[in-house]
């Protein structure tokens, strides 16, 4: 069974950053493209970022410019570095693979 480990959330003031990382089989992760989606109290989950076995990256338009994702292939793993971050980044966030399984969610909170 495909597992995917994420770690790095927290409480962080407005303004602080973060950085994200999933960790998942060298057998899934070089075949796959990866990506981070989030999901704020009441709201559907939205797509934040992804990423290619090429590296070619997507962002919503809400995080371009303060957050980027990275794959690292000696580590089998996806970093979501976030920047500049703002109370509305506040949610459970997920990582996926391009072959629909998902992490369980790491919770990040931006609050003062």
């Amino acid at each position: 069974q495909v597992q995917l480990v994420e770690s790095g959330g927290g409480l962080v003031q407005p303004g602080g950053s973060l950085r994200l990382s999933c960790a998942t089989s060298e057998f899934i992760f070089r075949r796959s493209a990866m990506g981070w989606y989030r999901q704020a109290p009441g709201k559907q989950r939205e797509l934040v970022a992804t990423i290619t076995t090429s590296f070619s990256t997507t962002y919503a338009d809400s995080v371009k410019g303060r957050f980027t994702i990275s794959r690292d292939n000696a580590k089998n793993t996806v970093y979501l570095q976030m920047n500049s971050l703002k109370p509305e980044d506040t949610g459970v966030y997920y990582c996926t693979t391009e072959g629909g399984t998902w992490g369980q969610g790491t919770q990040v909170t931006v609050s003062s």
